[in-house]
């Protein structure tokens, strides 16, 4: 019907005393507007009409994929197949056979496709990303680098089959060509080559994950992964900043992930109380009879005091000397009372590492360090823990008849000047 319409438009063109070359030109000008005027329509009517079908149908079903793919665009994507078609039905007639016309033609309709089913399968991708990501089983597997780098390597066979319609190859040309390049690819490209190789062992390794909390002083980044794409890693800080952390340097350098506290369970609280050593002692009865009275060490005294009295009376050993046998100290019962108030603590992990130990004096005191875990990986509530402990511990430790070290400040410096008296100052 349209090769009959333009014959028809040519002839008229003719009889009007038209030169043949320009009535030709000028049906070949109309079959061209016809054809892209067909093209248009085909493509509203798939997307104002096929779209909205589809689109009620996808709503009213219960499956998850249909409506991943079209919220991906799949369909929307699907529909600009039909430009293609119509010019595939009418491209022959509208040209009016010209072999020149309809092999440009033919050729720029393969290259109109191959980018469309490209497109259409990036978003089936984008589909399945969001389907995994509703499932919850993908929650630790950074599956949007996976997902790019499959995008890579379709989009590079898409331009090899462009370039060979182009050239009028066949693709294994274009690949054996290609390798000729490669030397100078790998220059050009070495930084997007590393960050891609860098991507993939970031993902099949699993060193990074979205929500893992990383610290990598180096590039400035301390905080909760965002992102994890197969050139780039995001890290938002806890000012909220955002710092971007190429793939390759995660792999280059080094950086600290904080999953595995999380995934334990718990998290580690390290800290010293540093005591004035003049302040150490053995205990005597007073001492002794006041610490009886404290619920926590009732149990230890009784226990460690028997056992130290029948070593010493095993011994004969004579303690009217001090320094003779076995005794106490406040020191070491004050120790003993940390252990028994961090046992008796409900966030301290009790399966975790439990350590308070002493570690080498210097010139700052002897350090007395806690060791142990919170079984709240939570900061606000990590932090809320140590700081209640160290309060309680710093409180109570005049109770031992200790004093904590600390260097004298200006205050000190005062008072001691006052009590010598006002010539001391001068």
């Amino acid at each position: 019907m349209m090769e009959d319409l333009l014959n028809w438009l040519g002839e008229l063109l003719l009889a009007r005393g038209v030169p043949a070359d320009t009535a030709a030109a000028v049906a070949l000008a109309a079959g061209i507007t016809l054809l892209v005027i067909l093209a248009w329509v085909a493509n509203f009517v798939a997307k104002q009409l096929i779209l909205r079908f589809v689109t009620a149908i996808v709503t009213r079903t219960k499956f998850v994929w249909d409506d991943a793919m079209l919220k991906a665009g799949v369909f929307t994507r699907l529909s600009h197949l039909a430009p293609a078609m119509a010019i595939n039905a009418f491209g022959a007639d509208a040209l009016g056979g010209s072999p020149e016309v309809l092999a440009a033609t033919n050729m720029a309709v393969s290259i109109y496709l191959t980018f469309i089913w490209l497109a259409v399968f990036f978003a089936l991708l984008d589909a399945a990303h969001l389907v995994a990501e509703r499932s919850g089983r993908t929650a630790n597997v950074p599956i949007k680098g996976f997902l790019q780098a499959v995008k890579l390597m379709a989009a590079l066979v898409a331009l090899i089959l462009v370039l060979s319609t182009l050239l009028n190859k066949s693709p294994v040309y274009i690949l054996t060509g290609m390798g000729a390049l490669t030397a100078v690819l790998l220059l050009v490209f070495r930084d997007a080559i590393l960050g891609f190789v860098a991507g993939i062992m970031i993902s099949v390794n699993e060193m990074v994950r979205i929500g893992d909390w990383i610290e990598m002083p180096k590039a400035g980044a301390d905080g909760d992964v965002i992102d994890v794409s197969l050139t780039t890693v995001k890290v938002q800080n806890w000012d909220k900043t955002i710092t971007t952390i190429p793939s390759y340097d995660l792999i280059s350098g080094s950086f600290k992930n904080w999953r595995g506290m999380f995934e334990s369970g718990g998290r580690r609280i390290k800290r010293s109380l540093h005591v004035d050593m003049q302040s150490v002692r053995f205990a005597d009865e007073v001492m002794l009879a006041r610490w009886r009275k404290i619920a926590l060490l009732k149990s230890y005294l009784e226990e460690k005091q028997a056992e130290i009295d029948e070593d010493n009376r095993k011994r004969g050993t004579d303690l009217s000397i001090l320094g003779n046998g076995r005794r106490l100290t406040n020191l070491g019962t004050f120790r003993a009372y940390c252990i028994a108030y961090l046992r008796a603590h409900p966030l301290i992990h009790q399966d975790l590492t439990f350590l308070v130990r002493q570690l080498e004096p210097g010139e700052h005191g002897l350090p007395l360090e806690i060791f142990v875990f919170t079984n709240d990986t939570r900061w606000p509530v990590y932090e809320g823990v140590q700081a209640d402990i160290f309060d309680h511990l710093l409180a109570v430790i005049g109770e031992f008849d200790l004093r904590v070290f600390q260097s004298p400040s200006g205050a000190d410096v005062r008072t001691a000047l006052t009590l010598l008296g006002p010539g001391a100052k001068e």
